[in-house]
């Protein structure tokens, strides 16, 4: 298991909160959610991915989701009260986040953006998040995650 500490770890050890490090083999080049939750032995619904986008206000808001689902759009605008969102350029990401694709979590940012997690995560024990580096998950309680993210519960999936 990896010794590096991720800024979502350390953010979570700073507040004595509990999580489980999962990592997994990343030399294969297949980083995407439904290929890391085969890696790791768990449910696709357990696994969530990290999606930022831009409302047209030009403010960012993250979106929690599980990897097998597909972000809605108009529910995201809504919940953003935007009229519409668009995701955010790859290239953008790391500048936005400090993060990079496949290694983004919705844990320390380079800002606090408003965050949403899907509602499906509000009936699971844990969800399984990015840890903020590829090949490194974090699994938590997705309460603890909306409290540490000051995220709330949405439906904003397809």
């Amino acid at each position: 298991m990896s010794k590096i500490k991720t800024n979502a770890m350390r953010i979570l050890d700073q507040k004595k909160i509990q999580y489980q490090v999962i990592t997994y083999d990343v030399l294969d080049g297949k980083i995407d959610g439904k290929a890391v939750s085969k890696k790791i032995n768990k449910d696709p619904k357990e696994v969530y991915k990290t999606l930022v986008a831009e409302g047209q206000s030009k403010e960012l808001y993250v979106f929690v989701i599980p990897v097998e689902e597909e972000l809605d759009l108009k529910k995201a605008a809504t919940v953003a009260e935007e009229k519409s969102v668009n995701m955010i350029h790859v290239k953008d990401i790391q500048k936005h986040t400090g993060y990079i694709r496949g290694g983004c979590s919705p844990i320390g940012m380079k800002k606090n953006y408003r965050t949403f997690i899907n509602v499906t995560a509000e009936q699971m024990d844990n969800i399984v998040i990015s840890a903020g580096k590829i090949g490194t998950q974090i699994e938590l309680e997705p309460h603890i995650l909306a409290e540490v993210t000051g995220a709330k519960f949405k439906e904003i999936i397809r």
